[in-house]
Formats: structure tokens, C-alpha cells, sequence
């Protein structure tokens, strides 16, 4: 084989191998942070049959989808007037796999299937605690107003962790607040989508100071199905689908 051959196999191989660990997809362990907002106002009924298996199915699927690993975290914040100081519920995963480089499958298999069910009942855990958390009753003067603005600076908290932070509403998102400069849709909510865009860029403006980074953020509606556009304002949802976006949020989904 000549010179000019083995060269050009050489650099077959050399970009045959580039292109393979291009391709593969990154590995990742980063822990992920968890915040659950659970709206504790007037507006949103938990006792009602309907949102009470909505609210709990989803808080299934969230400890389901986002625990996964020792250093995973979850917290749960009730949304009322005072939403930024309401910490409810405050967990870090424990559960760890054991090192199992060196292992035999044998060893690897049985140190897979005992990490699993320690994860599996500490999930179970968790998640009774965050129905009792649901549950909870807010009797107070607190429950008169709805501060969904005040979530912010625990997302930018959150954010400063360096986790993968994911946020989750289980709210009607009806920001409900008095006083200059505070957006009150119980009072005026936003007429149209042109107008919940035209808000929603006007108040992100003020807002930026809280850098919540690019959350994945998903707001959870107590609304049946035939809900009647008076109950379930869509423009109310697009104003925060705008807000989010503006602010970096990542995907901003509405179940």
C-alpha cells in the first residue's frame, strides 16, 4: 500500500470516529431541582372531586418523572400573598447506587434492583407528603390574594443551584394582586391574546431582574373540560405563556 492509501485510510478512520462520538448522545448526572406551586387562594377549590384526581395524578407523574437520583431535589411552595416565604415542603433524594464499575452482572444486577426499590419507596414518600401539602387546608387572610409574580425569585434561586430546574403550577394562574404596578385579573384580566402579549412584554421588562435561567415550566389548570371561556380565560394562560418566554423560560406547557 502506497503512501497516499494509508494516509487516506488513516483519515477515514480518524473522521469515522469523530463523527461517532459527535453522534452519541451526552451523558448527563446533573441532579434536578423540583418546585411545585400549589395555589392556597379562594379561587382554586382542592376539595372538589374533579381537581382533587387532577392535582393528585399530577403530582404522581412529577415525582415519577423527576426523581431519579441521590441529590435530586423538591420543593413545594403554596401560592397566596405571600408566595415567596410559603416553603412547604423541602426533600433531597437519598437514595444512591452503589459503585458497580468493577461488579460481576451477577453483582451489578442485585445492587441495580436494591437502588431501585429504595428509590421506589422514597418516591412513595414523597409523594404522600406532597398530598398531605395539596390538602392542606388556608383558612387565613393570606388566601385573599394570588402573588404568582412572587414565585420568581425562588425559580432564580433555584436556577442558581446549577440543577436541571423544572417548575410545575397546580393553579388557575389568575394573579390577583392590589396596588400600583400589580396586575389583579379578578378585577381586569387581559381581553383578548394581543392584549396578554402587550402585558405580558410590559411587566417582563420589570421582572428580568429575577434571572430564573431556562426552566421547563409547566402550569397545571383546575378546569374541567367544558369550562366556559369566563372560568378558563384563555388569555390569562397566554399572558403567562408570554411572560415565561420573555423572561428565558425553556418549554411552557399548560395541562
Amino acid at each position: 500500500m502506497n503512501r497516499r492509501a494509508i494516509y487516506s485510510l488513516f483519515l477515514l478512520v480518524f473522521l469515522n470516529a469523530c463523527s461517532s462520538d459527535k453522534d452519541k448522545p451526552a451523558k448527563t448526572n446533573d441532579p434536578t431541582y423540583t418546585l411545585i406551586f400549589i395555589d392556597k387562594t379562594r379561587s382554586v377549590n382542592v376539595n372538589k372531586d374533579f381537581v382533587a384526581r387532577k392535582y393528585q395524578q399530577a403530582i404522581t407523574d412529577i415525582v415519577e418523572q423527576t426523581i431519579h437520583q441521590k441529590g435530586d431535589k423538591l420543593e413545594v411552595y403554596f401560592i397566596h400573598e405571600n408566595t415567596s416565604k410559603a416553603r412547604a415542603l423541602n426533600v433531597t433524594i437519598r437514595s444512591e447506587m452503589d459503585d458497580i464499575s468493577a461488579a460481576s452482572p451477577t453483582d451489578r444486577e442485585a445492587a441495580e434492583t436494591e437502588f431501585n426499590l429504595t428509590l421506589t419507596r422514597e418516591k412513595a414518600q414523597i409523594r404522600q407528603r406532597v398530598f398531605q401539602q395539596l390538602m392542606a387546608q388556608n383558612v387565613g387572610s393570606s388566601n385573599q390574594e394570588t402573588d404568582i409574580w412572587a414565585s420568581l425569585p425562588v425559580i432564580a434561586k433555584a436556577n442558581e443551584s446549577g440543577a436541571t430546574v423544572r417548575v410545575y403550577y397546580l393553579s388557575d394562574m389568575i394573579e390577583s394582586v392590589k396596588g400600583n404596578g400589580r396586575r389583579d385579573f379578578q378585577v381586569k384580566p387581559p381581553k383578548d391574546n394581543t392584549q396578554a402579549d402587550e402585558w405580558a412584554k410590559t411587566d417582563a421588562e420589570s421582572l428580568k431582574r429575577y434571572i430564573i435561567g431556562s426552566p421547563d415550566i409547566t402550569m397545571v389548570l383546575p378546569f374541567e373540560p367544558n369550562a366556559s371561556v369566563k372560568e378558563n380565560n384563555p388569555a390569562v394562560t397566554q399572558y403567562w405563556q408570554t411572560l415565561f418566554a420573555e423572561l428565558g423560560a425553556g418549554a411552557v406547557e399548560e395541562e
